[in-house]
């Protein structure tokens, strides 16, 4: 008998054992769990602890109440001014009811994925290439919109959304890089000439200034010699002096006067060469001779004139 009663006894231990085994539960601090009774989803949710279920009635599910990162596959689209392009994003989200994520939807985990793809591609036709490149702030709060509105639901709380990358076609790549190098070269343009038009004032005000005195060019020359000579390279600077090439010009202006007095000298007057006729036949008669009252005409008032042709006697 007593070799019986210790046999049932330790059979008993051994079942209480068994049963206290598959009842205790142990839920972690990040966990929460949620007990389902024959079925029946019970209204209290086991905090983290040291916790009984009852095998075979009871069943618990733990749900993770940590941020989860989830990326987002990269999704092509095509945005509103017709430019394809494939944008990839991540979302951060937790869940905040336990029992609304176990019983409202199945995998809260696949749903969230599949909701942040469909966002993501709306997202995408909505908005412009310029949006997705620069006001991505934006994006991310509609996009968050989007997600968190059919999330709350599901006892899940969305709590940020990037987007990460946008990938563009080689071609627009290409187009962008020239826009960006035109605009750039024409900025560098524009603050050249207006470095060009304030240095232009200020080196009109410094002639001014100096042209009352002179010595004050003399100066700015010695200034230049002594800052390229502290370059020590091959560069050979000799300076002329300002009032030497005044004075040449002065004496020059003397000389270029002389040289023009000549040249605008009178030049006695010339009578054009009487145009000489071609001889006509005459009958032979001898010519007369000069009339013996004709007054001598001196050679070195009168021009002389050139003989005239003899006539030539007619057989």
């Amino acid at each position: 008998m007593v070799q019986e009663l210790v046999i049932a006894i330790v059979g008993a231990a051994s079942a209480g054992a068994l049963y206290m085994a598959a009842a205790a539960k142990v839920v972690k601090q990040y966990e929460r769990g949620v007990v389902l009774r024959l079925g029946r989803l019970r209204n209290d949710v086991r905090g983290p602890g040291f916790t009984m279920v009852l095998p075979g009635i009871e069943r618990l599910r733990k749900v993770n109440m940590q941020i989860v990162t989830m990326p987002v596959p990269a999704q092509d689209g095509i945005t509103r001014d017709n430019v394809t392009v494939r944008v990839d994003a991540v979302i951060y989200f937790k869940v905040v009811d336990a029992a609304s994520a176990v019983i409202q939807v199945e995998d809260y985990r696949f749903a969230v994925s599949q909701m942040a793809q469909t966002s993501l591609r709306s997202i995408i036709g909505k908005s412009d290439l310029d949006d997705l490149l620069s006001n991505r702030e934006k994006l991310n709060q509609g996009l968050e919109l989007m997600i968190d509105s059919p999330a709350v639901g599901w006892g899940v709380q969305i709590d940020r959304v990037e987007i990460k990358d946008v990938s563009l076609p080689e071609t627009m790549k290409r187009s962008m890089a020239r826009q960006a190098e035109a605009d750039r070269e024409r900025r560098a343009r524009v603050i050249n000439a207006d470095a060009e038009l304030q240095a232009s004032k200020k080196l009109a005000e410094a002639a001014k200034e100096m042209s009352s005195q002179p010595a004050a060019l003399q100066l700015r020359l010695l200034q230049t010699v002594v800052a390229v000579a502290a370059e020590k390279n091959s560069t050979l600077v000799l300076p002329f002096p300002v009032e030497l090439l005044r004075f040449l010009e002065r004496a020059q202006q003397p000389a270029q006067q002389q040289v023009r007095q000549p040249q605008q000298a009178v030049r006695p007057p010339q009578q054009p060469a009487q145009a000489q006729r071609p001889a006509q036949p005459q009958p032979s008669v001898a010519p007369a001779p000069p009339p013996a009252s004709a007054p001598a005409v001196s050679s070195a008032t009168a021009p002389a004139r050139p003989p005239r042709p003899k006539p030539l006697a007619r057989h």
